[in-house]
């Protein structure tokens, strides 16, 4: 699985050369599903293509821009590293693809703009959450959503105590073995408490230095983020690391226990019921606070305030409706949003507009059904000023 970052939002966001083809799909860490996987991409690639020519690209050209994508259909190693969802965005010399964990519904959009709605429910506050599991022979980040959670690939984190420790002088290393493959065909590392866990002391000091090379790498990982982090883990290493925790989002209730032989799924369940009762109260608390704000000139539900509020990075909190599109334009010299009935050549969806801005600039986005939205209509901000 990737992380979205804030920075590759930036980059997407920004207006590109010529045409930009957009591609999201649903795809399957595992199961048979996972071998229809590269025939729906080259399905999509071949649509897209299409729809490229018909912008007015010559064939040779849009066979270029897709070039990148359609190298993935073979790639063996790519598709065995799958999450639920794969989002591709090829452009004039411009590619990325991030595979994410949210089953996307197939689409594929052409215009001079990347189409970036259906990345809310992973950058706003629709429930994403981390789960960091500890022990001393297992480091495993999660990344969930209400119905899914996918492990985070760790790199520059030391993924047991044996690991972190053994550049130390070695008299004092531990002496491990692999024992048989764990999670994701890992070998977990087992203990014999030679030199380290000897002396109850010296081994809270080293469990502290672990933990703390711990916290720089997901520090690392999870440093554009505010998604809310659970820990997990026997009792005793909770306390440690949250002593070491530099993440400003790590929630005050923890899952304890030893999790190593529990499936992804099986924390995530757990997480679920630690993490749930906190974003259904974010929310009430924001809509309150917007119908509390309402007629102060604080908040507003009129779509062409609300775009040059989102572009100003004036928004605090926005609420916008999921499957409801308000086709129109963003003229940013000339400050003037144009709406329209229906989609025209060069139009976008202005709430996918105002949303995609509001988070760049930190803001808090709500994608909820129109029944969710705190006073009926399609947007609702509350301003930062």
């Amino acid at each position: 699985m990737d992380i979205l970052s804030k920075d590759d939002l930036r980059s997407l966001t920004g207006r590109k050369e010529g045409v930009c083809a957009t591609l999201y799909l649903p795809t399957h860490p595992v199961g048979e599903d996972i071998q229809q996987d590269p025939i729906r991409l080259k399905n999509l690639i071949r649509r897209a293509e299409e729809l490229i020519e018909a912008e007015g690209t010559r064939k040779s050209r849009a066979q270029e821009i897709l070039a990148p994508a359609r190298s993935l259909i073979n790639d063996a190693d790519f598709w065995q590293c799958q999450s639920d969802g794969l989002a591709v965005f090829a452009g004039e010399d411009f590619f990325r693809y991030f595979r994410l964990p949210v089953s996307f519904e197939e689409l594929v959009v052409v215009t001079d703009r990347f189409h970036i709605k259906p990345l809310i429910p992973v950058l706003g506050e629709s429930g994403r959450f981390y789960v960091l599991a500890l022990s001393q022979n297992e480091i495993r980040l999660l990344q969930g959503s209400a119905h899914t959670v996918t492990e985070v690939q760790l790199e520059d984190v030391p993924t047991s105590l044996a690991e972190a420790l053994k550049y130390d002088d070695p008299e004092k290393q531990l002496q491990f073995h692999t024992g048989t493959p764990g999670h994701g065909g890992r070998r977990p590392a087992i203990f014999h408490g030679q030199g380290v866990g000897t002396d109850d002391a010296r081994h809270k000091v080293e469990i502290k230095r672990y933990l703390d090379q711990v916290d720089k790498g997901i520090h690392e990982i999870l440093k554009e983020e505010h998604d809310p982090l659970v820990l997990a883990g026997v009792e005793y290493l909770l306390p440690i690391y949250r002593d070491a925790n530099t993440y400003p989002h790590l929630l005050a209730k923890g899952i304890t226990g030893n999790l190593e032989r529990l499936s992804p799924k099986e924390i995530h369940a757990r997480a679920w019921s630690v993490v749930e009762p906190v974003f259904l109260e974010a929310r009430k608390k924001a809509g309150e606070r917007y119908r509390e704000l309402a007629g102060t000139g604080d908040t507003s539900n009129d779509i062409k305030e609300v775009v040059l509020a989102a572009f100003d990075g004036r928004i605090d909190t926005l609420f916008v409706t999921v499957g409801v599109q308000r086709w129109g334009c963003f003229d940013p010299e000339k400050r003037e949003v144009e709406l329209h009935d229906k989609q025209q050549p060069g139009d976008e969806d202005i709430l996918d507009f105002a949303a995609m801005h509001a988070l760049i600039n930190n803001g808090r986005v709500y994608a909820v059904e129109p029944s969710g939205m705190p006073d009926g209509e399609p947007v609702a901000a509350i301003f930062r000023y």
